[in-house]
C-alpha cells in the first residue's frame, strides 16, 4: 500500500533519513520505534507530505505521491503526537467543518470515539480551553471519523490518562481486523505489546531493521516488545545503550 524507495532527508547538517526503503501493507500494524531524534517523525511527515524529502520515491497505491498530489491524503487518518487547532474554534465547529471539507456519506463516519471519550457533551468548548489529554481524545477521534483506509499514530497515548489509552488500543484492535494499514511511532513500547504485527527500528536516520513480531520473539525467546527489542540489538554498544534509555520511559 505504500513503498518508499532510498529516501534521504537533511536537515542543515542533520541526516534525518539515510536511504530509508521500506514496504507496508494492508492489515499491517507497524511500530515505528528508535531513540529521540532518530527520524521517527521525519518519516511520517514525509509521507504525509508535510516535508519534502531531498531525494527518494514514496508510492501510495503505486502511485507516486509527487505525481498524485495531496489527494491521497484522503485515505489517511493521521493523529499528531501535539494536535493545534484555531484556539477560539469550539470541538462542535473543528468536527463540522472537518465533515464540510470531506463531504463524506453521514452514515460512513466513525463517532465510536466521540461517545467513547464522551466528547459530543463537550461540543461548545473552545480548544484554548481543553488539557492536554483532552486535545488528544480529539485528535484520535478525529483520526478515525472518516474510516480511512491507513492510521498514522505519533505518539497516540501521550497524555491519555490509563482508562483512555485502553479505549484507545481497543479501537486499534478493532481497526486491525478490518485490514487497516496502521503506523504508530511510540516511546512506550509496553502500549505496542498487544497491537504490533511487524516493528521498523530507526536510529540515526538509519533503518536497522524491519521485522514481523513473531519473527522478532521467536529469535530472542522474549514475548515483550521492549526486551525482545533489547536482546535483539544486544552486541551493537551505541544502539544497546539508546535502547535502554527507551526502556526507561516504561519503568
Amino acid at each position: 500500500m505504500i513503498r518508499i524507495n532510498h529516501l534521504n532527508k537533511k536537515f542543515k547538517k542533520l541526516i534525518a533519513l539515510n536511504n530509508i526503503t521500506v514496504q507496508f501493507d494492508e492489515g499491517q500494524v507497524v511500530s515505528l520505534i528508535g531513540p529521540n531524534g532518530s527520524g521517527k517523525t521525519t518519516l511520517i511527515k514525509t509521507i504525509l507530505g508535510l516535508v519534502k524529502p531531498d531525494s527518494g520515491q514514496i508510492y501510495f497505491r503505486d502511485k507516486n505521491i509527487k505525481q498524485e498530489g495531496f489527494t491521497y491524503r484522503n485515505e489517511i487518518g493521521y493523529m499528531p503526537q501535539i494536535g493545534r487547532y484555531p484556539e477560539n474554534m469550539t470541538i462542535g465547529q473543528l468536527f463540522s467543518l472537518l465533515k464540510n471539507i470531506r463531504n463524506k456519506d453521514e452514515n460512513s463516519l466513525d463517532y465510536d470515539l466521540l461517545k467513547q471519550y464522551n466528547l459530543v457533551s463537550m461540543y461548545d468548548k473552545p480548544m484554548r480551553t481543553l488539557s492536554g489529554g483532552t486535545r488528544q481524545k480529539v485528535s484520535a477521534a478525529i483520526a478515525f471519523l472518516f474510516r480511512p483506509p491507513v492510521l498514522i499514530l505519533d505518539e497516540p497515548t501521550a497524555g491519555l490518562d490509563p482508562l483512555s489509552s485502553e479505549v484507545l488500543k481497543e479501537k486499534i484492535l478493532q481497526t486491525k481486523k478490518e485490514g487497516t494499514l496502521i503506523l504508530i511511532s511510540s516511546h512506550i513500547l509496553s502500549d505496542l505489546d498487544d497491537l504490533t504485527t511487524d516493528v521498523m527500528y530507526l536510529q540515526d536516520g538509519k533503518m536497522k531493521f524491519f521485522k514481523n513480531l513473531a519473527t522478532i520473539q521467536e529469535d530472542t525467546g522474549e514475548i515483550k516488545l521492549g526486551k525482545a527489542i533489547a536482546r535483539l540489538m544486544k552486541g551493537e554498544d551505541p544502539a544497546a545503550n539508546m535502547i535502554s534509555e527507551i526502556l526507561k520511559t516504561n519503568r
